[in-house]
Order: C-alpha cells, then sequence, then structure tokens
C-alpha cells in the first residue's frame, strides 16, 4: 500500500537525522568544529526535506477537505505531476470526487424522475418549513386547484386569502377530510391531508389536496351516458301507446267517411283527442331526440361563435315572451369581440332553460329583472351569468338542484339543470349557482 511506502521514507528520514545529530555531537566532542558545521549543515537540510515530504500531504489532503466542505466535487487533481506519493494521494480523491458526482447524478435523476410524475397527477402537493413558511416543494395543481399563483412562502396565501390560508395551512388534518372552500366566483369541495416531518433541525408540514367536484364530475358524466341511454329506450316506450291512439283515432274517421249512418263521428272531440296526441307526441319525440342525442355525442359540433350573435338569437326567441310576463330582461357583453368554441344548439338549449327558470323564480315579483351578461376574468376564462331577482333557491336543496330528476317544483322532470351541467361538461366548462331565498339567484356558464 502506498501509506507504507510514505511510512517507509518518513522512517528513514528520521534515521538519518538521528544519525547526523549523533555524528554532530561527536565531532562537537572531539572539537572538530569544521566538521560538525558540515554535519550541522546537513542535518537543517534533513529537516527542510523532513518538513517538506511531511507538509506536501498535509496539503494535499487540507485542499480535498476544503473541497469537501464546499462540495466542491468537480475538482480535479494532477495525477502526472508530483512524487509518487503525492500522485498516488490525488488518484484516490479523483476516485471519491467521480463516486460522489455518479451518486449525486443518481439521486438527481430520480428527484426529476419523481418531480415529474408528481407534477402530472391532478392531486395538489406541498411541503413547507413549519417556522419560516418558505416553500420546500410544490407542484402545479396545487396552485390550480387553489386558483393561486406560484409562490415561494405560505405568508402570500395568507396576505392574499386569510380564510383560505387558516383552512389549508393552519388546520391540521390528521386523517383526510373532505371541505369546503371559497373561491372567487364559487365553492368547491376538496379532500385535505396533511403529515409533519422532521429533516435535521427543521420541521416540514406535507399538504395533500384533491378537487373532490372535478372527480365527481367525471364520474357523472359517465353515469349520465347510461342514464340517458335508458331514459330513452323508456321514453320511446312511452310513445308507442300513444301512437296506437291515433291510429285508432284515424281508423274511427275513416269508417265516418266511408258509413256516415252507421258511424256518428263527433268532430270536436275527434278534433280535440288528434290535437292532444299530436301536441304530446310532438313533446315527447322532441324529448326523446334531445336526449338520444346528447346520449350519443362524442365529438361537439363546435363552431366559433360571438357572442353577441349568441345573444342576439336568444333576445329574438325569448324577449318578446319574457317582457309580456312584464318581466324586464336586459342582455349586456364586456367585450364586443368575445367569442366561444360551442356547439351553438346545446349552449341555446342551456341558455332558455336558464332564462325559463329565471322568469318562472320572477312571476310573483312587482319589479322582476333578468340580466344575461357575458364577461372574461383574469384567467381569461369566458363567463355567461343569468342574474334573476325572483324567489331564490332555498339552501337545503340548493346542492341537489342539478341532480337528475330532482324538482321542487309541483311540475317539471327535474333534468332541466342536470341536462345544462351535462352540457357544460361536454363543453369541458362548468356551470355554478350562487343563491340566496326571497332575494333572487346567478347562474354562471364558466367557458
Amino acid at each position: 500500500m502506498n501509506y507504507k511506502g510514505y511510512i517507509l521514507r518518513l522512517f528513514f528520514r528520521i534515521i538519518f537525522l538521528v544519525g547526523l545529530i549523533i555524528g554532530c555531537t561527536y565531532f562537537i566532542y572531539k572539537d572538530r568544529n569544521t566538521y560538525a558545521v558540515i554535519i550541522g549543515l546537513g542535518i537543517l537540510y534533513v529537516l527542510i526535506n523532513t518538513y517538506s515530504f511531511v507538509k506536501r500531504r498535509f496539503v494535499a489532503m487540507d485542499d480535498f477537505f476544503e473541497a469537501v466542505k464546499y462540495r466542491d466535487f468537480s475538482r480535479w487533481f494532477p495525477e502526472d505531476r508530483g512524487p509518487k506519493d503525492i500522485r498516488f494521494l490525488y488518484t484516490g480523491f479523483n476516485e471519491i470526487n467521480r463516486t460522489i458526482k455518479e451518486i449525486n447524478s443518481q439521486n438527481q435523476a430520480q428527484y426529476v424522475y419523481l418531480q415529474k410524475i408528481l407534477e402530472m397527477v391532478d392531486i395538489g402537493i406541498i411541503a413547507y418549513n413549519l417556522e419560516t413558511g418558505d416553500v420546500l416543494w410544490t407542484n402545479d395543481s396545487f396552485g390550480d386547484i387553489l386558483d393561486m399563483p406560484s409562490f415561494k412562502n405560505i405568508r402570500f396565501v395568507e396576505s392574499r386569502k386569510p380564510e383560505l390560508f387558516n383552512t389549508i395551512f393552519e388546520t391540521y388534518h390528521r386523517e383526510p377530510n373532505s371541505i369546503s372552500i371559497a373561491l372567487q366566483n364559487e365553492s368547491i369541495k376538496i379532500l385535505i391531508s396533511d403529515t409533519v416531518f422532521q429533516v435535521d433541525d427543521d420541521a416540514f408540514k406535507l399538504i395533500v389536496i384533491q378537487d373532490i367536484d372535478n372527480t365527481l364530475n367525471k364520474n357523472e358524466s359517465e353515469s349520465w351516458k347510461k342514464l340517458l341511454s335508458v331514459m330513452t329506450h323508456e321514453i320511446m316506450n312511452s310513445i308507442t301507446p300513444i301512437s296506437s291512439l291515433a291510429d285508432t283515432l284515424q281508423s274511427n274517421l275513416q269508417l265516418a267517411i266511408e258509413q256516415p249512418q252507421k258511424n256518428i263521428l263527433e268532430l270536436d272531440d275527434i278534433n280535440s283527442g288528434i290535437k292532444t296526441i299530436k301536441n304530446r307526441s310532438e313533446g315527447l319525440l322532441q324529448f326523446a331526440k334531445t336526449y338520444r342525442s346528447l346520449s350519443k355525442v362524442t365529438k361537439l359540433n363546435l363552431q366559433r361563435v360571438k357572442v353577441a350573435e349568441l345573444f342576439s338569437n336568444i333576445r329574438l326567441l325569448m324577449e318578446p315572451s319574457i317582457k309580456a310576463k312584464n318581466i324586464d330582461i336586459e342582455f349586456k357583453i364586456s367585450g364586443a369581440k368575445l367569442e366561444l368554441d360551442i356547439d351553438t344548439h346545446l349552449i341555446e338549449q342551456v341558455l332558455i332553460n336558464l332564462l325559463l327558470n329565471a322568469v318562472d323564480a320572477c312571476k310573483h315579483k312587482e319589479d322582476a329583472k333578468i340580466k344575461v351578461l357575458a364577461s372574461q376574468n383574469r384567467n381569461r376564462d369566458t363567463i355567461i351569468k343569468v342574474y334573476d331577482n325572483g324567489s331564490g333557491i332555498p339552501q337545503n336543496i340548493l346542492e341537489n338542484i342539478f341532480v337528475p330528476f330532482f324538482t321542487s317544483k309541483t311540475t317539471g322532470s327535474g333534468i332541466g339543470l342536470s341536462l345544462c351541467k351535462q352540457i357544460m361538461l361536454l363543453h369541458k366548462g362548468r356551470i355554478i349557482v350562487k343563491s340566496i331565498e326571497g332575494e333572487g339567484s346567478v347562474f354562471s356558464l364558466v367557458f
């Protein structure tokens, strides 16, 4: 081993130095000063040489430890210059540096790999220092769920949204909890859990959140497709007896024409019956057609449509009947160039449904007003809002209004709002409702 050669060379130097000291002492004792001076100079040279010999190794080791202290593992020690023992030492240092760099490279690759995985998931994750609030790591989903820009310290959230800060960061959720949080224009449900861990002397908190509403919407979309398929089948079954009754009436009419003396025809009854069956059949057929087409939608017939044009069509269709009921209606657009990529037929159906609901809510109001507004928020989302100052929706049923077949009215199928939500989900948008009983409601379509 190299260190044995180093020790051997150091040992010979010491033996040689001791021999010179003995020789110098001997010549001094014999009073041969000339020889004593010469040997003394030899002693001085050996001392200097030994000091340099020992110092070289300690200097090399000091340089290496200095590099380790500042984590400078890129430093390269010359292996082809200097004494053999130092070159051997430098070779060892370089080997250590190579090994550490390989380990760091592997750790970095694993960190990047893990980071990319966590960035791809739709679950929000953040880790931060409990004492300073500095963010150790977070992914984009965390900011997207909370509708917050990227931040380096959680105090940024405290200054912007104190209530949200207390709910997310100050409250501990040892077990996963489902909570509602208020954002800009809506309230969403999230699943939250957290834990505290220690790194050296610092304590960190890890928080994980998941948007429950978004997950439920995806599941609900699949359930809708199954539900609509069943509904279409049932509706078509109900049309069959109506069509059969229409055939019977037509047969009676034919007999009355062929044998008027034997078959006296009550024209008013026949006309009323046929008219009723016709209206009902057309309504059911239209109902079935709408749901059948919706259940089969895999690719929307999207078109670039100006919001002004969309509003113009709705105004021509709905404004006369609404004003006839002494209800004031207003259409307003913040930005004449607002455009949407939508299936016009379906979105018109949504707006008509919301307007009819607003009319129903305002029917007992003296100064009834309905407003349809379009604008863009700071995230460049286009929002269409339908306001009314009607009766509002009771809080105890507000969460159920989008459930298929749920209705608080004495008449109605309970499918209107659930259909609106389904259409918005097909457009990868959402519908939001805010309502105060006795004051009115606002439905927001967010694209």
